[in-house]
């Protein structure tokens, strides 16, 4: 697989958050290999969002929470070029409006709108529910389609990720 660019990929919060989770082992094995073999060597050019920070910065575990932020700055996570735009809030509120993501969830609809407008090729994230799955993404891509914006950007967990030859 030969690139002329790196894949750019858009990690929401869920993920580094699994690097420290104890309770879900399986999950934060997968997760600490994917930084270590994966993110670590910049196989992925790794972008984050401010709503990221934000929300890393609401864990009310304080330990915790700092490990969260030093895990920005020692895996050299970018954060996107385009923090707040039209195009972003026009997104959101348009994935909230077709019910596909719930109103309560609104940083998810921001962390889907950032990596479209971004044009990511992937936006990486364990939750299951509210973004991780297919019939997700194809509701995404139907809204994206509508309002003009890309369809590409596939939603995966780390482990699909990992599951490609790179080199």
């Amino acid at each position: 697989m030969t690139h002329s660019k790196r894949i750019e990929i858009y990690l929401d919060t869920s993920v580094p958050n699994f690097l420290y989770a104890d309770d879900a082992p399986e999950k934060k094995a997968i997760t600490i290999d994917f930084f270590e073999h994966y993110i670590k060597p910049g196989i992925f050019e790794t972008f984050i969002s401010n709503v990221v920070i934000a929300e890393i910065e609401k864990t009310t575990n304080i330990e915790k929470r700092n490990k969260l932020l030093r895990t920005i700055d020692d895996y050299f996570l970018e954060r996107v070029p385009v923090e707040q735009s039209e195009e972003i809030s026009l997104l959101t509120v348009n994935y909230i409006r077709h019910g596909i993501i719930p109103e309560t969830k609104e940083a998810d609809a921001l962390h889907v709108a950032i990596a479209v407008v971004n044009d990511m090729d992937f936006l990486v994230s364990w939750n299951y529910k509210h973004l991780a799955n297919i019939h997700r993404e194809r509701r995404i891509h139907g809204v994206n389609a509508l309002l003009g914006f890309s369809d590409r950007m596939r939603i995966v967990t780390p482990l699909e990720l990992m599951d490609i030859d790179y080199e």
